[in-house]
């Protein structure tokens, strides 16, 4: 993309462009803008773009980008947790050609928000739901493409192609960026947060989320996303990252002993409170052979949320 100052995004090369959504805190969660030169001018296709209190950011950055809303061909939604798909509805309002993309197990909530809504309020409480994500505006179904493995989406001759991913949740989709030879992993990939990164590796763990997590499901998304041999993936939390296969080894050997905490604290009482002491245990012993010089008490301030998120989702999975 062209020299230009971004208010909310960073150019990370080959036309793509990632906008810190604002959610939690900054650098937490991105969307990513990716751009094609078309004869009538960039097409725009938007993954993942948070909550309807990102939107602003996400306009902001397409007119910092020398575009119009008229330009965005796609949005693509790799799963419908709201902390990526709540802004959707309003988001399209403003791109008025603009198509969605999304798994076909998840286009009924796009367009009838009430039972996905209702789930999460179920577990947060409505005051929660309303502060962090606002209101969910409906998408309407002829505005939506629902979309298989192999889908391919063609941006203006650059090709996208879908990749089925459960495990984090079951229609969660990623996508294949033919020109970076990377992927847009969702959360399929786990978290990476910049703060703990060193010039070795990024810090990446896996994510369990409440209600949906499968770990069989999202070990063989692993190996689905490693066989394509990617230069890169593009993490929703945070940001795009590099040396694929030791990030790969790194996740599963988090992956078995997080597995093995679950089913010792199986029959536990007070589980949750024993989950989420065992997994910041874990994560400190992995940032310290990671050469994390923080302190364990930023280290727990800045997993919190995750943590609980993760705890809960553990829970749900061992039943």
């Amino acid at each position: 993309m062209e020299q230009t100052t971004l208010r909310f995004g960073v150019d990370l090369g080959n036309k793509v462009v990632l906008v810190d959504t604002g959610y939690v805190r900054p650098q937490f969660a991105a969307a990513y803008i990716i751009s094609q030169r078309a004869p009538s001018g960039n097409r725009l296709a938007i993954i993942d773009p948070g909550t309807n209190f990102s939107v602003p950011r996400i306009l902001a950055t397409i007119k910092d980008l020398a575009c119009d809303y008229g330009q965005v061909s796609y949005i693509i939604l790799t799963h419908v947790h709201l902390e990526a798909s709540s802004g959707v509805g309003l988001l399209m309002q403003y791109c008025p050609n603009a198509k969605l993309i999304i798994h076909a197990r998840g286009a009924r909530h796009m367009i009838n928000p009430s039972t996905l809504l209702s789930n999460i309020i179920a577990i947060y409480g409505e005051n929660f739901v309303e502060k962090e994500f606002g209101k969910l505006l409906p998408v309407e179904a002829k505005n939506i493409i629902e979309v298989s493995d192999g889908f391919l989406i063609n941006l203006a001759g650059r090709m996208l192609t879908v990749l089925e991913t459960p495990g984090y949740s079951k229609e969660h989709i990623g996508i294949w960026d033919e020109l970076t030879q990377g992927v847009f992993t969702g959360n399929a990939f786990g978290s990476s947060f910049r703060e703990f990164d060193n010039a070795l590796a990024p810090f990446i763990f896996p994510s369990t989320p409440p209600m949906t997590f499968e770990p069989k499901a999202l070990r063989v998304s692993l190996k689905k996303i490693i066989a394509l041999l990617p230069n890169c993936a593009y993490l929703t939390h945070f940001g795009r990252v590099e040396s694929i296969p030791k990030i790969y080894l790194g996740i599963l050997k988090t992956f078995d002993v997080v597995e093995t905490l679950g089913k010792k604290l199986k029959f536990a009482q007070n589980r949750h409170e024993f989950l989420k002491e065992g997994l910041l245990n874990i994560y400190i012993e992995t940032l310290r052979s990671h050469y994390c010089q923080l302190a364990d008490s930023k280290i727990q301030q800045l997993l919190e949320f995750d943590i609980e998120q993760n705890a809960q989702g553990m829970g749900g999975w061992l039943g």
